[in-house]
């Protein structure tokens, strides 16, 4: 393991099963059953060891030590790379996914499998007009979000944004909320196309469809995350999945697809 770096094990093989390393997303932490990968413990049933990490400043996990950055791809890469022992299955959503393929490049030779599920890959479709229109957007929104926001305002905004009900603001998850609040933009992220392109492990990136979204969150989160699943996918030569009924979390809206498709690659 890595110092200062939880994760949960579920693990029925007494340690002797391949690895696989679950990295979740914002507002979240690794067997959180809301955001994050809870409902994927049955792959524990199937010969896997399956860790789910928590990412710096999330969950139990201890903080980057950075003044600057309460949440840092470049740190949640440094911290897989450690936990992939001799070799693992690799599985990032969203910010997650942006550490995850940064750990995968540097590693190439430990990594049995990539999967992503709605990558925050923005810089590796930074030319689709889609995904250029939604980077403008975010950096506009970042310049002129008041110094004065809590992590309960993240709270309620990314809730209401997404057409979700409140999410209770517990300590844990107001932690997770901060970290967001304070984190190194993965949509600025620079990935390693090239390096993964080249890889011949098998690689998975999963997109919901977004159609039960509310339709400016659909417009405004949905198409570009759509765009950059495809794109990225071409780009690093991975089969594309899109999870009908699911929008940005389809590990938790559609579990049962998921995991299907995750044994599957796992197996492969």
């Amino acid at each position: 393991m890595v110092a200062d770096v939880h994760a949960t094990v579920w693990d029925e093989t007494g340690g002797t099963g391949p690895r696989a390393l679950l990295v979740h997303g914002s507002t979240a932490w690794g067997d959180d059953p809301l955001l994050g990968f809870a409902a994927q413990r049955p792959l524990a049933g199937h010969g896997f060891r399956v860790l789910a990490v928590d990412r710096r400043g999330h969950g139990r996990s201890a903080g980057t030590g950075s003044a600057e950055y309460a949440s840092d791809y470049r740190a949640d890469a440094a911290d897989i790379a450690g936990l992939m022992g001799d070799g693992a299955h690799l599985v990032g959503h969203s910010y997650g996914a942006v550490g995850v393929m940064l750990a995968a490049a540097r590693r190439p030779e430990a990594v049995l499998s990539l999967a992503l599920i709605e990558p925050g890959s923005y810089q590796a479709a930074a030319d689709d007009p889609v995904v250029a229109a939604a980077l403008r957007a975010n950096r506009e929104a970042i310049a002129n979000v008041p110094a004065d926001v809590t992590a309960g305002d993240y709270l309620r905004a990314a809730a209401d944004s997404a057409g979700m009900p409140p999410l209770e603001p517990t300590p844990e998850r107001l932690r997770a909320a901060g970290a967001a609040l304070r984190e190194r933009l993965c949509w600025e992220a620079p990935i390693p196309v090239a390096e993964l392109a080249a890889a011949p492990w098998p690689k998975l990136v999963l997109s919901g469809t977004w159609e039960s979204a509310p339709a400016l969150y659909r417009e405004r989160g949905g198409a570009p995350l759509m765009a950059c699943a495809r794109v990225t996918a071409e780009r690093i030569g991975a089969r594309l999945v899109r999870i009908p009924g699911a929008a940005h979390y389809p590990h938790v809206e559609r579990p049962d697809a998921v995991n299907a498709a995750l044994r599957a690659l796992w197996t492969s």
